[in-house]
């Protein structure tokens, strides 16, 4: 089987490495010149996946064109270019079996979901074959093969077992779901929630405030879930509690490091100058603060991140005005 794998960064080379190794014909799109250049002469990137070797059977391409054709289509590219690329994509007329969504936010302005987004630019594509494939998975760990647990979620519950069969080996267990909705919103919104635990880590303030705060993060990813229609057990799956936890614990966390810098009083700027991969709970927590804002859904802890990122808050008020909320049931707005 053909799978085109879209974007060449951790996790797209990730899940190359593995289709190919369970012997898929991969072909991977990359967007820069010279990644395409390191990827082809030297089979393994620094910057993504270091101490990684690729197999010499991956093709890679720097032309969408070359891929029209392929029955199988794993989108990897960040959440702010996952429209522009399916722009491209559609301006093609691919029309694939079925299409892998792997990447975790909520666009800006107009709120959608990745799924959302591809099925807004791809005209050939119903929602019945589109899956998006989330769980705690760094890409850093999958790629060594260290046994992992995901889910494929869509409409379809056929499209997410064909996902599962695909994808599914030893080192690499993937379930179903047909709650997209909750499936997307739990990998989006769990980033906001590793930027806060970073911010408590930068401060240095230990165990206690964090697993507080995860518990409260997950309350208030259920809350904006049910209120855009998710199921509230998906939340207490992988693709909920499972990746909130991996990503506000894990040194491999981008969203967590960012975090963790800005409460060592570091500013946004300069922290998103010196990384070369994306944190993507940056963009997200300005659509989520907004989505929340719309579907009249308390979010205390989304609410001071955002301060924090884009009105330069300082953490410990953040924290401070936390902590001095109103005193309320535990299960209080569910």
């Amino acid at each position: 089987m053909e799978v085109a794998v879209i974007g060449a960064g951790s996790w797209g080379l990730t899940l190359a490495r593995k289709l190919t190794n369970q012997g898929k014909d991969v072909t991977v799109w990359v967007y820069e010149e010279a990644e395409y250049e390191d990827l082809t002469s030297t089979r393994h990137t620094e910057d993504y996946l270091p101490g990684i070797t690729l197999p010499e059977s991956i093709h890679f391409t720097m032309d969408l064109a070359d891929l029209a054709g392929f029955p199988v289509f794993l989108l990897a590219v960040p959440s702010h270019a996952m429209r522009p690329t399916v722009q491209q994509l559609d301006a093609l007329g691919v029309s694939p079996e079925y299409m892998i969504n792997v990447a975790k936010g909520v666009e800006n302005k107009t709120f959608m979901r990745m799924s959302q987004v591809i099925l807004d630019e791809l005209a050939s594509l119903d929602a019945s074959r589109l899956a998006t494939l989330t769980g705690p998975s760094h890409a850093e760990e999958v790629s060594r093969d260290i046994p992992t647990a995901v889910v494929a979620a869509s409409p379809s519950l056929e499209t997410a077992e064909k996902v599962q069969h695909l994808l599914n080996d030893t080192t690499f267990r993937v379930y179903t779901s047909t709650d997209i909705v909750g499936a997307e919103l739990g990998g989006s919104v769990k980033n906001v929630i590793a930027i806060a635990a970073g911010i408590l880590d930068g401060l240095d303030f230990g165990d206690n405030p964090k697993a507080a705060l995860m518990t409260r993060g997950m309350a208030e990813i259920s809350r904006l879930g049910m209120a855009m229609h998710a199921r509230e057990e998906t939340f207490a799956g992988l693709s909920g509690i499972g990746d909130l936890i991996v990503t506000c614990l894990s040194r491999h966390s981008r969203n967590r490091y960012v975090g963790e810098q800005l409460g060592k009083g570091r500013t946004l700027s300069d922290i998103l100058d010196h990384m070369k991969m994306v944190a993507e709970g940056v963009r997200t927590t300005e659509s989520v603060k907004q989505l929340a804002d719309r579907h009249g859904v308390e979010m205390p802890i989304t609410d001071q991140v955002y301060q924090v990122l884009f009105h330069e808050k300082k953490p410990t008020d953040a924290v401070q005005d936390l902590m001095s909320r109103d005193p309320v049931h535990e299960r209080h707005s569910m």
